[in-house]
């Protein structure tokens, strides 16, 4: 191996070099002028003592198997096994706890492997919750997020639900959450993302925010300011921009409210089936043209549903799988 001065070499490169020479000193050939350059390499900064160091004490947490040296071999005994006795099977597992060493470490530091896992849920009823970053979300019911943090990025995967976050700010690790097939980056904000099916809908109340539809086309993201919603489905190259009127109808439900505001009832239904354990179903356009109206309390959404044939032109017929399906009833001509 050559000898590498830490002058021209980045972290990311010491601790490769590191994990080269690890693997290196375990082999059979290893020479003596090996030996010495990687004592003259370990020598020449504190950092590579540090992270060869490191990478010994992962391996031996990998295998419980001894660290390896840290200086030139001493001569060997007399009655020591030569180098190539060593059994077959303990050289392959050797082997493996070193890979894996290098793996974790090397891994670690290039921002491939994790540091800190959290999955949060809320089920029947609101929480606000602390991430390990500092950011606070507010999660809506019926709702399920992991956070994952990077060296480098704080990950948030939203598997279902609504949730309100006030990111900690934090340059140097973006905040990314991933819903559905797109993803909302930020540094330090507050927005909100609901997810049902493979519909987002983002809502962006203070800072920025970077709105990607497809992760694999992050070359078409917009970029949203206070005030502007994005919303995205499968299959959505890029996402739609509306200017919201609305922040306090959209974020209502922090508040155990929903407000309609004339909303065609295709768009309000997935935001009252949420609520709902047996979600209502459209049996056609026509039905999702009507428009609602109203504010509702999130806890009588199962009542709200029994009551719309009273504020809208509709009747209810279950369907033989038990959910409610609403048909607009005709117009009544007026008497004479």
């Amino acid at each position: 191996m050559h000898q590498t001065t830490s002058s021209q070499v980045s972290d990311d490169a010491i601790i490769e070099t590191a994990a080269q020479w690890f693997m290196r000193l375990q082999e059979d050939d290893c020479t003596d002028v090996e030996r010495h350059q990687f004592t003259q390499w370990l020598a020449a900064d504190p950092r590579h003592a540090r992270e060869y160091q490191a990478m010994g004490g992962t391996w031996a947490a990998c295998e419980g198997l001894k660290p390896a040296i840290t200086a030139p071999a001493s001569p060997v005994a007399d009655n020591a096994a030569p180098p190539g006795s060593r059994p077959r099977r303990h050289r392959q597992v050797f082997l493996f706890a070193a890979a894996s060493a290098m793996a974790l470490l090397v891994g670690w530091h290039q921002g491939w492997i994790p540091s800190q896992y959290e999955s949060q849920q809320a089920d029947k009823n609101t929480r606000i919750v602390t991430l390990p970053d500092g950011s606070r979300v507010e999660l809506n019911i019926n709702t399920r997020l992991t956070y994952t943090g990077y060296r480098d990025r704080r990950i948030i995967s939203l598997d279902k639900g609504e949730a309100f976050f006030e990111v900690a700010r934090d340059a140097l690790h973006p905040f990314i959450v991933q819903a559905g097939q797109g993803s909302i980056e930020a540094t330090g904000t507050r927005f909100n993302v609901w997810l049902y099916q493979q519909q987002v809908q983002v809502m962006l109340v203070e800072g920025s925010v970077q709105v990607v539809s497809d992760r694999a086309h992050p070359e078409h993201s917009v970029q949203l300011r206070p005030g502007m919603q994005a919303g995205y489905q499968a299959g959505d190259t890029q996402p739609t921009i509306s200017h919201s009127r609305t922040a306090d109808t959209s974020l209502a439900w922090r508040y155990g409210k929903l407000v309609f505001n004339d909303l065609p009832l295709r768009l309000a239904l997935p935001l009252i089936n949420r609520y709902l354990s047996t979600p209502v179903m459209l049996a056609d356009s026509a039905t999702g043209d009507l428009r609602l109206g109203l504010n509702y309390n999130t806890r009588e959404m199962s009542a709200l549903v029994n009551a719309l044939p009273q504020v809208l032109p509709v009747q209810i017929i279950p369907n033989a799988q038990g959910n409610p399906v609403l048909y607009r009833q005709p117009a009544t001509p007026p008497r004479s």
